[in-house]
């Protein structure tokens, strides 16, 4: 895996060659027989106001298109399935996890992507699928941005003495921290966690899990706090149980703990250790008509270019997907502060860490979830 790679490493020893300017920001070609609008599904709230004001409004003022933003990136696949199945796909451009678009490509849903012909180069004159890396989890899969579930705690416990967490494994450590904690209702992350934290390597991790023994093992581990976990199902909970103080530490999406930390100002830190990486980004339906994908293709070049990915880290926590776009992340849009830390792609962020296995939680998903639903039970 040469993810640390792409996203610390390469990114640092990049930074004097990139110029800073996107090549399509300079000089961006006329779209010829393209449609005069775009409908774009993504997420809402913070995320797709990142999205606007890194892509779309400034594509708008260079071309004079207009966008109409569709909320509803959490039921693509279904929605999808269904205007296919009408004969009617009023979508042009869909923000999704990676999960999804593997299976709206493996559905033939999703158009198939020749990276070095749709995609910008990088503004330091890599090929874009070198700049891309290892995002390109999929071949119709076009990528934003990477965002991590990690951990947050809080730094005022009375309790814990001083003492303050510094790797994964304090959250399974309820002597010296006590309290309660959060994690979702679901098997996914929780079962790596558990393991790393029960003595398995990370490279033997799915091996283990690929056997009823090792989800077992798993679950005997969160055993030992489970009396102590809140569990939550939307992203929005942990940090809202950390600013209550119903929670000392707990797992959400890197943003989220991001929003509590530095615009909140809530006594909460990070905890980076072992975050889990994601992907998200963009699929094309497939089959759209010629002057609507003249239009898309037109507008993902530059959406998808070195700047663009790092301008959208103005607003909002999350990693550029591109190894050329690391370097160019600046300052916060209204904070003022620098995003460079808050990134889970930061090198200083990533000593370890771990990435979705979208393959192997795609074949076992159906299994394991019902074996954690029959344990929460227990």
């Amino acid at each position: 895996m040469k993810l640390k790679h792409w996203l610390g490493a390469t990114a640092i020893a990049l930074a004097p060659a990139v110029s800073g300017t996107a090549l399509l920001a300079q000089d961006l070609p006329e779209c010829e027989d393209c449609a005069d609008s775009l409908t774009v599904v993504s997420w809402g709230g913070a995320y797709q106001n990142s999205q606007q004001n890194a892509y779309s409004e400034p594509y708008s003022e260079m071309t004079g298109t207009s966008f109409t933003w569709d909320e509803s990136s959490n039921e693509a696949v279904a929605k999808l399935r269904a205007m296919f199945e009408a004969g009617n796909v009023t979508w042009d451009l869909v923000d999704v996890e990676g999960p999804d678009s593997q299976r709206l490509c493996d559905e033939g849903l999703a158009m198939e992507i020749d990276v070095e012909e749709m995609l910008a180069a990088g503004a330091d004159g890599s090929e874009a699928e070198d700049d891309f890396g290892d995002s390109l989890i999929n071949d119709c899969f076009i990528p934003q941005i990477v965002f991590s579930t990690t951990f947050g705690y809080r730094t005022d416990v009375a309790d814990w003495n001083g003492a303050v967490p510094e790797d994964l494994c304090a959250v399974f450590d309820l002597e010296t921290f006590p309290g309660k904690r959060s994690l979702e209702k679901r098997p996914k992350k929780n079962l790596e966690w558990a393991l790393l934290c029960d003595g398995v390597a990370k490279e033997d991790l799915y091996d283990v899990l690929s056997t009823p023994e090792g989800v077992d093992q798993a679950l005997a581990k969160l055993g030992t706090i489970k009396d102590q976990v809140v569990w939550w199902s939307a992203g929005a909970e942990t940090p809202q149980l950390l600013a209550d103080g119903e929670v000392v530490m707990g797992s959400t999406y890197n943003g989220r703990l991001f929003s509590v930390i530095e615009e909140q100002d809530q006594p909460v830190a990070m905890l980076w250790d072992w975050q889990v990486f994601d992907f998200d980004g963009w699929i094309i339906p497939a089959d759209l008509p010629e002057e609507r994908l003249n239009r898309v293709l037109h507008f993902v070049k530059f959406a998808t270019d070195t700047q663009r990915l790092a301008d959208q880290a103005k607003y909002i926590s999350y990693g550029p997907a591109r190894a050329s776009s690391q370097p160019l992340v600046s300052t916060h849009a209204d904070l003022g502060i620098e995003m460079g830390p808050h990134m889970p792609t930061n090198p200083d962020n990533q000593k370890n860490y771990l990435v979705n296995n979208i393959e192997w939680w795609a074949d076992n998903q159906d299994d394991v979830e019902a074996k954690f639903q029959v344990w929460l039970t227990q």
